[in-house]
């Protein structure tokens, strides 16, 4: 009995320390983790939350007519200390008041170290201000981008050709004409778009030359045949390079690889007349969705300072008014008034998600009922100063170093 009895009592105090020692091993390895999570999206959520309110309050200093300024989170090192300890005490109360219950705790502590840059410089500058190319369009339309908001946005104006004449349309509200055309245009492209017979494709041409044979060498020859088609005319006692060339993009309602090649080289020709990264040619052509308001003409792109002073001053000293569709033009879903609705209030908006205070008011995106155009049309904000500031050097920079 009396061995029996020790048996048991070596037998029950073992595990009881070895589950203790596993169980600090799995509160260690469960707090690590949990720990990162939170810490990585929490610090992801942060920095959106910095750049959106940023956006939002350079909208407001455009529509005060003071300069803008960005601030960029360069860095985060966020260290932590990992503190177990594991006991045992007597149970308090009840029969089991000679047994040992096991203690266990942990703690975490986290010491960020937040790295701040001003976004400034020669480099940022020219591309604030240089306006946006013709393929940040184009990426953004192939994701799915609404033809409409994209255009109100990024469109400065679009010139066509009019018996001889060059025109300008332009996207400003001052300009009733001009803004009042440019809107039944976009919109126009827009209801195309829901179709899915929107295209925007670079063209694809043949281009020839022709090369006298006397100029012709075998080492050159040998070399102009890695890129070109080769062919030799015997009635002219010359060979003829082609080869395969990417042309400008254009926004059609029509597949442009099903134009006659000379058309292809016709149409490209139009659109290099400017010859400009910054502008986007656009041919709607009749016979073709959308055909009954044919469109042939560019779009010029802006600047991203531009584009914030265009919805700064929409605030209140150039607000955009409502514009019907064409009547050519079927129904479309959504044609708001404002391209990006900004409210100026005297004091912080309750139902306001994103809000700054700027001179002493308030500015924050309008609560939308229903669609949300709104909202993605600064999602798409936030996009392009992603597209406007990315690659920039910031070494040399002087910085802010914050530690907690």
């Amino acid at each position: 009995m009396i061995l029996v009895t020790s048996m048991k009592t070596r037998a029950s105090s073992l595990p009881r320390a070895g589950i203790l020692g596993l169980a600090a091993i799995h509160l260690a390895g469960c707090l690590a983790p949990m720990a990162l999570d939170q810490a990585v999206l929490a610090y992801d959520e942060a920095a959106t939350d910095i750049v959106d309110k940023q956006i939002l309050l350079n909208i407001a200093r455009a529509a005060r007519h003071q300069p803008i300024h960005f601030t960029s989170l360069s860095s985060i090192a966020a260290t932590y200390n990992f503190t177990f300890n594991a006991g045992a005490t007597p149970a308090l109360t009840g029969n089991s008041g000679g047994l040992m219950m096991p203690v266990l705790g942990g703690s975490v502590a986290e010491n960020p170290t937040v790295s701040i840059v001003p976004v400034e410089g020669e480099a940022f500058t020219k591309r604030m201000l240089a306006p946006l190319q013709e393929t940040k369009l184009t990426l953004l339309l192939r994701q799915g981008v609404d033809v409409d908001m994209a255009l109100r946005l990024m469109a400065q104006e679009f010139r066509m050709f009019h018996e001889g004449e060059e025109i300008a349309y332009a996207n400003k509200p001052s300009d009733r004409a001009g803004y009042s055309f440019f809107r039944r245009l976009v919109l126009h492209l827009s209801s195309i778009q829901d179709r899915n017979r929107l295209y925007v494709e670079p063209l694809f041409f043949n281009q020839s030359w022709t090369l006298p044979a006397a100029a012709m060498t075998p080492e050159g020859f040998a070399t102009l045949e890695k890129d070109y088609g080769i062919q030799f005319d015997p009635k002219t006692n010359s060979y003829i390079l082609s080869r395969k060339v990417t042309g400008r993009l254009v926004i059609t309602n029509y597949d442009p690889d099903n134009l006659p090649e000379a058309e292809r080289i016709r149409l490209n020709r139009d659109a290099e007349i400017a010859d400009q990264p910054d502008e986007i040619a656009v041919d709607i052509r009749k016979d073709y969705p959308g055909g009954e308001f044919p469109i042939h003409g560019t779009f010029r792109l802006r600047s991203f300072q531009s584009i914030l002073g265009f919805i700064g001053s929409s605030i209140a000293e150039e607000p955009e008014y409502d514009v019907a569709p064409d009547p050519r033009t079927p129904p479309v879903e959504e044609n708001p008034v404002p391209t990006v609705d900004i409210v100026e209030t005297a004091s912080r908006p309750s139902a306001a998600e994103l809000a700054v205070e700027f001179d002493g008011s308030y500015y924050s995106l309008r609560p939308e009922s229903g669609h949300q155009w709104n909202l993605e049309a600064f999602r798409l904000l936030y996009q392009l100063y992603q597209m406007t500031v990315t690659d920039l050097p910031i070494f040399g920079t002087p910085s802010i170093t914050i530690a907690k």
